[in-house]
């Protein structure tokens, strides 16, 4: 037993899956910016007074636009609840958020392929569906009204001033808002926020998936999710996918190679896509449901959004395999493989070095201000609109 090489072996393998994705993951993280951009958050409240189809379209829809960040997304979720908006609209945008992203479904096809990106926003699209029809069942007026008491008194959870941070161009068409000065300059700031949000959960994702591919044997994996015995391995991975995901502490988009080792180890199809759509019931986000919104209805969150991934891993499973599309390759290409002089290294340094423009923006425009105000208080009047962060330089 080496324990140096053990701990190199393990790291190497973090550093190649991450070298694999780190194009998308910068191509992603700008588009998303790109579209915060142009989408104001300022009326999302007011559109989402209640929990009708319309509503919940919006609400959809905003999460789409929005941050990655798993924790951004509990907090803006909080805020827009305080604001006017229904609680069920309000937990719409958290699942669309993390699980309809344009970053995710990137990683996911470079990482696993299409099908594993396709079931993640046929799954969402589910979830939100899913949670709707079990809130309309079980969510009492007394429960909002635990909730609302508690999410009023503003007690603090985690990047609550980036929460708080509106830096949308709303004036003239989409493409000119894009293309101006402050389009610009708001995607730059978004683009880094979102990744200084983000970058302890992949660094985490990476190094945890890199011990694991590394340390522990693919035999494991393959009992622990009955791999030999189909049917049962479907029955058991979207339950237990979750469970796996709610201890391993990672969120957003860094919880995705944890899920590359899961998949070559011979968890189901269902199994992976319940497993990431449960960064928004991992436990420090489940603290924050407490603190935000009081223990009883953390527990109700938590317990219905289990119930919603886990028969959404149902479904895809069915609905892929109906189709004819659940992948039977398990291995997993990131792993084990060194970077090398190819497409993926050249595309790499190209994204790096746009990422370092955009980085050069952010710091030529008040980016400092705002790195210092993420974690305040969103109430604070350290919330920032696209004006008060020099948007128009």
């Amino acid at each position: 037993m080496n324990p140096i090489g053990d701990i190199g072996e393990a790291l190497r393998e973090g550093f190649d899956m991450f070298w694999q994705v780190l194009w998308p993951l910068v191509l992603g993280f700008a588009l998303s910016g790109a579209i915060q951009a142009v989408v104001s958050h300022r009326s999302m409240a007011r559109l989402l007074g209640d929990d009708s189809p319309r509503s919940l379209s919006l609400a959809t829809l905003f999460g789409v636009a929005s941050s990655s960040c798993s924790y951004a997304a509990v907090a803006i979720s909080r805020s827009i609840f305080r604001k006017g908006a229904s609680f069920t609209s309000a937990m719409a945008f958290e699942l669309a958020s993390t699980n309809l992203v344009i970053e995710l479904g990137i990683i996911l096809v470079v990482l696993l392929g299409w099908p594993f990106a396709a079931a993640e926003f046929t799954g969402g699209i589910l979830m939100v569906v899913f949670i709707a029809v079990i809130f309309r069942l079980t969510l009492t007026p007394k429960l909002i009204e635990i909730a609302r008491t508690q999410a009023e008194r503003g007690v603090a959870g985690r990047m609550e001033g980036h929460a708080g941070m509106d830096m949308s161009v709303s004036e003239g068409t989409l493409l000119s808002r894009l293309v101006s000065s402050r389009g610009f300059t708001a995607t730059s700031h978004y683009f880094v926020m979102d990744w200084v949000s983000v970058w302890q959960d992949v660094l985490l994702g990476f190094i945890i998936a890199g011990a694991m591919a590394a340390w522990v044997p693919d035999s494991f994996w393959h009992n622990f999710f009955l791999a030999d015995h189909s049917t049962l391995a479907k029955i058991e991975g979207p339950l237990v996918g979750p469970l796996v995901a709610m201890v391993s502490f990672v969120c957003s988009v860094g919880n995705v190679p944890l899920a590359a080792v899961l998949w070559r180890g011979g968890i189901s199809f269902g199994g992976v896509v319940s497993f990431i759509f449960a960064d928004l019931i991992v436990l420090p986000i489940i603290d924050i449901y407490r603190r935000y919104y009081t223990l009883k209805v953390a527990l109700y969150i938590t317990a219905t959004f289990y119930f919603a991934m886990a028969a959404a891993g149902y479904v895809v499973e069915l609905l892929f395999a109906a189709l004819g599309i659940v992948p039977s390759d398990r291995s997993v290409g990131a792993i084990g493989e060194d970077p090398t002089l190819n497409y993926t290294s050249v595309l790499n340094v190209v994204f790096l070095v746009f990422a370092l423009v955009l980085v050069i923006r952010f710091l030529r425009t008040g980016g400092i201000a705002m790195l210092r105000s993420m974690n305040a208080p969103a109430d604070d009047g350290h919330g920032m609109t696209g004006h008060e962060h020099g948007g128009g330089h």
